[in-house]
């Protein structure tokens, strides 16, 4: 069962053979001498500039070479002096004799190793290590090398990481650990320039050199302790003379997440990366988000299980679209790819299947989980094995591309403009090679994409600049007016069902949405204006984007209230052209359609997004938004276009939509005879009156 969320061992141990060639100095041998270790064994020291020397005497040392963009600041280190080494003279052969402070570990593992295989040349189990000599404890340590030489120049090949030598340097370690000896114990303030790390001044020896990094703070490095995504390496024997120079295999993986933007080359905007993949995107609410995450493979070698799991955090303003929407592919250096079947990896959401809603960290919307991706690899797209170790393959170049949507839901309406809305991920990763990766995990840094959306603030005038009531509009995406953008009203205050949004209110930052009540995000009652509209993308409907799909129920026409306001929440940058289909009473219709064309300006390097920042100038750096206007009065057509008043901040345009104070049609005739008309009625009715009153006197 896999371990999450615990402290990192981080162990990485390294055997090296610091033992030498016949170094002269003066015509004469350098000599071991006493040792040195002895003065530092149970120090503490910080490795500055990449080099910590012990003493000028010391004629070894150990150099460890750091992985490509893998830091080796901040990483510890302790190093063990197992065993002395002595050349000969001309380096034909080399001898091993113990180090006191160690000997006892070595008997205990090589007796406990040799009776569980039922002895060792003429030793005979079951032995007790105090039957253990230096003679046997070299010459059984020797027949575990899977690469036997002679001398002490000679190359020496790597063991496996399946090896039996690995797995009793793993037992030594443990061992001396369990007794409680000391060693040499180096924290890493700054390497050198090449990403390496040099311990001098060492007499030649045997070392083991075991990585003790820990776990940092929450969400990475604290400043004295590593970040969550160091990782553990496997045992290392290398044999160098005068000096071991060994590569460290503390490898682990990376992942980026991207957004595919799909506005491409509006206001002479590029989107950075091909297909309009990068890290920073618009959308209508309603349209499907489609999300990618690039993830490395490390050295796996060494484990037998290796877990891969991605876990997903994004702001409540996006819905995940479900197991359903998610495609893995494994790519191989050489083009092949693969793609993962949905049985081989598991989908815990957040609120759903609470059965495997454990593996959720606390940050989870949701997370991709491969059990064992090492295994996925081996079996189905083969990397290519390494010859000289058996059961190791060379991962080099191999990686995973994740991808999945999210829908960009209604409670978007509050926040249009800036912040924006984020999505996060971090890569969860074995790194616990003395479990075979079914031990403690770890995990990379969070990398995050933002997204926006706009609105428009309409207002109904007549050319007096009194507000109208009553016109009636529609919104298109193409300019014959054939694909309607359908809207729906922004809430329903008589469904208390329904979330209630406060759309009066420019100043909503960025909020939690409310759980079926009518309270708004912090507890208190919010009101909703009559003409708040909210676009519902076709992607919601069964289209693509703004064609296709059936038309829903909900959607309405949108009208201006009595002070002539209208608002369209959740819009993509683009163009869009707004029709007014009926007129306030009283007033002519517009017969063309308004076209507006929303423009936003995002920081030129959209692969480089950093969380937070959707919420300053330094991504959504500014909105412009245009609308031209075709109108006819007076027997004459008159087109213009206008600079509509924007605010970045809310990701608003605000639009003047004005219909023409009518005039009466003319009349013929004059005053004077009007008034002679009305005379003559006047005369004609009162003799009729006087005609009935005698009428009724006679009777």
């Amino acid at each position: 069962m896999i371990m999450k969320n615990s402290m990192l061992k981080r162990t990485m141990y390294t055997l090296l053979a610091a033992a030498t060639t016949a170094s002269t100095f003066g015509g004469t041998l350098l000599a071991t001498g006493t040792s040195v270790f002895a003065d530092f064994e149970a120090g503490n020291f910080n490795i500055t500039n990449g080099v910590y020397n012990h003493s000028p005497n010391g004629g070894a040392s150990i150099r460890v070479n750091g992985n490509t963009d893998q830091p080796l600041e901040q990483k510890t280190f302790t190093l063990y002096k197992i065993f002395d080494a002595e050349n000969a003279a001309h380096n034909e052969s080399i001898n091993y004799t113990f180090v006191p402070e160690y000997e006892q570990a070595v008997k205990n593992v090589v007796a406990q190793y040799i009776n569980s295989n039922g002895g060792f040349g003429d030793v005979t189990a079951p032995v007790d290590a105090s039957q253990i000599t230096e003679y046997i404890a070299i010459d059984y340590i020797q027949s575990l090398n899977e690469h036997y030489v002679e001398g002490a120049q000679a190359d020496q090949e790597l063991n496996s990481s399946y090896s039996t030598f690995r797995y009793f340097i793993e037992d030594l370690r443990d061992e001396i650990k369990r007794l409680g000896v000391g060693g040499a114990n180096y924290t890493v303030q700054s390497a050198a320039s090449d990403n390496s790390i040099t311990i001098g001044g060492l007499d030649y020896g045997y070392y083991l050199l075991d990585e003790t990094s820990t776990k940092g703070a929450a969400d990475g490095d604290d400043g004295t302790t590593a970040p969550d995504w160091f990782a553990s390496a496997l045992c290392m024997v290398d044999t160098a003379n005068p000096n071991a120079e060994v590569n460290i295999k503390s490898d682990y993986p990376s992942i980026i997440k991207k957004i595919q933007e799909d506005d491409l080359d509006l206001n002479s905007q590029e989107v950075a990366s091909a297909n309009g993949w990068n890290d920073i995107g618009d959308y209508e609410i309603g349209q499907t988000v489609p999300y990618k995450y690039e993830s490395t493979i490390c050295n796996m070698n060494g484990f037998d299980s290796y877990y891969y799991a991605m876990h997903d955090q994004m702001d409540s303003e996006l819905t995940f679209d479900g197991k359903s929407s998610v495609k893995i592919t494994i790519n191989a250096p050489d083009g092949r790819t693969w793609s993962v079947p949905q049985d081989e990896f598991n989908v815990s959401v957040r609120g759903e299947n609470q059965t495997s809603n454990a593996a959720l960290d606390t940050e989870d919307t949701f997370m991709i989980e491969i059990p064992n991706i090492k295994t996925l690899i081996d079996q189905n797209i083969q990397a290519p094995a390494i010859s000289s170790r058996q059961g190791e393959y060379d991962y080099t170049g191999y990686s995973v591309t994740t991808e999945y949507t999210a829908t960009l839901n209604d409670t978007a309406a509050l926040d249009t403009g800036r912040p924006g809305f984020e999505n996060d991920v971090r890569l969860e990763f074995s790194n616990d090679f003395d479990t075979e990766g079914l031990g403690e995990t770890g995990y990379t840094p969070w990398d995050t994409v933002v997204c926006f959306t706009f609105k428009i603030n309409g207002l109904k005038v007549n050319d007096h600049d009194n507000a109208l009531e009553g016109a009636k509009f529609r919104l298109y995406s193409d300019a014959e007016c054939k694909n309607e953008v359908y809207v729906k009203l922004a809430a329903n205050n008589e469904d208390p069902g329904v979330s209630t949004l406060n759309f009066d209110n420019n100043d909503i930052d960025h909020v939690t949405p409310p759980t079926g009540d009518e309270e708004n995000f912090d507890g208190e009652k919010v009101s909703v204006g009559d003409q708040g509209y909210i676009v519902i993308n076709r992607d919601s409907l069964g289209g693509d984007d703004h064609t296709g799909g059936t038309a829903p129920a909900e959607a309405v026409e949108m009208t201006s209230d009595a002070d002539g306001n209208f608002t369209i929440y959740g819009l993509d940058q683009g163009t869009y052209w707004l029709k007014e289909v009926d007129a306030p009473d009283g007033y002519r219709q517009l017969l063309d359609p308004i076209q507006i064309t929303i423009t936003p300006t995002y920081d030129s390097s959209r692969n480089d997004y950093i969380e937070g920042e959707g919420a300053t100038d330094k991504t959504l750096v500014q909105l412009k938004a245009t609308a031209h206007v075709k109108a006819f009065y007076e027997g004459e057509t008159v087109e213009n276009d206008t600079d509509l008043t924007t605010d970045v901040a809310d990701g608003s345009a605000s639009i003047k939509i004005v219909n023409e104070v009518g005039a009466k049609l003319p009349v013929t005739g004059s005053n004077q005879m009007l008034i002679l008309l009305g005379a003559g009625v006047a005369l004609m009715g009162g003799a009729v009156l006087v005609s009935r009153r005698k009428k009724t006197a006679n009777n």
